[in-house]
């Protein structure tokens, strides 16, 4: 499965962006999600994650009570909402994704991985 991360820009503190992982397969509801995210000089990390089941998410302690994540069954997508955005959100944000998987931390749990979408949050 190939995906593909969208939505990504530059915004000003306070402000909010709306990721897309948006996947080739018409069956993408079969597959947990997870977004990570990647800052320059420092290594990538957990962001939030859905289960296959969209019955259990995940969030790092870095962005639980502002960053959601939700599936569109319509659009076949799995977004993030992230609001209240801070300049430490600044970051290249990628999706990947596991069939049948859980709402999975670890990146080396997710055998497909989409390009990274860049957001930068300024001062």
């Amino acid at each position: 499965v190939q995906l593909q991360a969208s939505g990504g820009g530059l915004v000003q503190a306070g402000g909010s962006l709306r990721l897309s992982c948006a996947a080739s397969v018409r069956t993408f509801s079969r597959y947990g999600v997870g977004w990570f995210r990647q800052a320059p000089g420092k290594k990538r990390e957990f962001v939030a994650a859905l289960s296959f089941t969209n019955e259990s998410s995940y969030y790092s302690d870095a962005v639980k009570g502002r960053f959601t994540i939700s599936r569109d069954y319509d659009k076949n997508t799995v977004d993030l909402q992230m609001n209240s955005l801070t300049p430490e959100d600044t970051a290249t944000y990628y999706c990947a994704a596991d069939e049948y998987g859980s709402s999975w931390a670890h990146d080396w749990k997710y055998p497909h991985w989409g390009q990274g979408t860049q957001v930068t949050v300024s001062s």
